[in-house]
């Protein structure tokens, strides 16, 4: 019990309420969105490629989203910002439940890409915002570890609810959203973070922040190597689940269990994996994350039976723990006192990744098969790797601070 305590006070309350609420808005959220490439392939007659476009619609609202709700929750506060995106949020989920309209699909995925990209910077900002500078990265770590007990169990879940209903799972889903914004509602107003929130140290404009951020040639370096990286990574969320169908027996069922292994993966890799970075460089570990990556692409790309996808996602799932923890640190290493959030929400640019992706992902499956488009994804990653080391050296020569995670003190 003394552990479980010192355990439970060393982080404020309110990162422990978003820890656990991560759990069940992600074990929801993975319950039917993962499936939506699917959905849309066998249940309408649009082609790939514009059902990769509809799916990457979401990300692309994000991508705009991200920098405004940045940006808007150092002016007004992370808990406006995030209630409300949680109140939406839930609404779209009952829209995708009732509906099968592929236009007004489109529009709810990108609703709900705006939504997420309110909420998790947001989030991201306020859980830095009430923990010290030397314990952010075990926050980080846990936040993602959290994220990925939620989907271990999400996909599997919703595979089975679809057999009974195709909308069960959405329907589901917003349930849970309600529950938890209302649940965290209140624990934001119980711990009160509305105090917290006035310790600011600089009034923060659209316009400052915005220019900040473009003339910050490091973080855009940065913002490009996250595009290439996307395009890869969103391939795990839309043409894997199709390319899994397309090639093996019983593929549906597949990549629901490739969904859960990525997530029990992370659960089970992420504490070693995360003790071997830290004493590392971030570049490092991006750079072995990237490595991972491909290696794990080009296992998909010559997959022929459910062990060679299973090892892949393995592999894959490796690159992920690595190179998003170090990411999240680079981001808070790199962004001045006062416009932590703004960075947090222009980190979404990279999401224009998650809209190229599943686009050009279902014209490349289309048009040449899973080999070609998993082959060319992993190179992606890999030349994102040169855009990483070239936003260090820029970072470096325009500061003269380091970025490794042993000297967050000098930062």
């Amino acid at each position: 019990m003394g552990w479980l305590k010192a355990r439970l006070q060393e982080f404020h309350p309110i990162v422990w309420s978003l820890v656990v609420g991560t759990v069940f808005v992600r074990a929801a959220s993975s319950m039917s969105m993962p499936f939506l490439f699917l959905y849309l392939s066998n249940n309408t007659d649009m082609d790939l490629a514009m059902i990769g476009l509809t799916i990457g619609a979401g990300p692309l609202a994000g991508t705009v989203g991200g920098f405004i709700a940045g940006t808007l929750s150092d002016r007004i506060g992370r808990r406006r910002v995030m209630l409300g995106a949680l109140y939406v949020w839930t609404l779209v989920f009952v829209g995708f439940a009732l509906s099968k309209n592929p236009m007004v699909l489109l529009l709810l995925n990108m609703a709900g890409g705006l939504c997420r990209s309110f909420y998790e910077p947001v989030s991201q900002a306020l859980m830095a915002d009430v923990t010290p500078p030397e314990k952010r990265f075990r926050v980080f770590s846990l936040r993602y570890t959290a994220i990925n007990v939620g989907v271990a169990v999400g996909p599997i879940a919703g595979a089975v609810l679809a057999k009974t209903s195709v909308a069960l799972p959405f329907m589901i889903t917003a349930v849970i959203y309600l529950f938890y914004v209302i649940s965290l509602q209140g624990l934001l107003n119980k711990f009160g973070i509305k105090q917290i929130e006035g310790q600011k140290k600089e009034t923060v404009t659209f316009g400052k922040a915005f220019s900040v951020v473009v003339k910050d040639k490091a973080f855009r370096l940065y913002m490009i190597a996250g595009v290439l990286g996307a395009i890869g990574y969103s391939q795990m969320s839309s043409t894997l689940a199709k390319f899994s169908e397309m090639t093996v027996v019983n593929g549906t069922e597949l990549f629901a269990i490739l969904m859960s292994v990525n997530a029990i993966v992370v659960v089970l890799m992420q504490l070693p994996l995360t003790s071997w970075a830290e004493k590392k460089t971030p570049l490092t570990a991006i750079f072995v994350g990237n490595v991972m990556y491909a290696l794990g692409d080009v296992g998909y790309a010559f997959a022929s039976s459910w062990l060679i996808f299973i090892v892949a996602m393995v592999l894959f799932t490796f690159g992920e723990i690595l190179t998003f923890t170090a990411g999240d640190v680079l981001i808070d290493r790199m962004a001045p006192e006062g416009m932590r959030g703004s960075y947090y929400g222009a980190k979404s640019f990279s999401n224009l990744g998650q809209f190229i992706g599943p686009w050009m992902g279902g014209i490349l499956l289309a048009s040449y098969g899973g080999t070609t488009l998993f082959l060319i994804v992993a190179a992606f990653s890999m030349v994102s790797t040169a855009f990483q080391w070239a936003g260090q050296r820029v970072y470096l020569a325009s500061t003269g601070k380091s970025l490794n995670y042993s000297r967050a003190d000098s930062l």
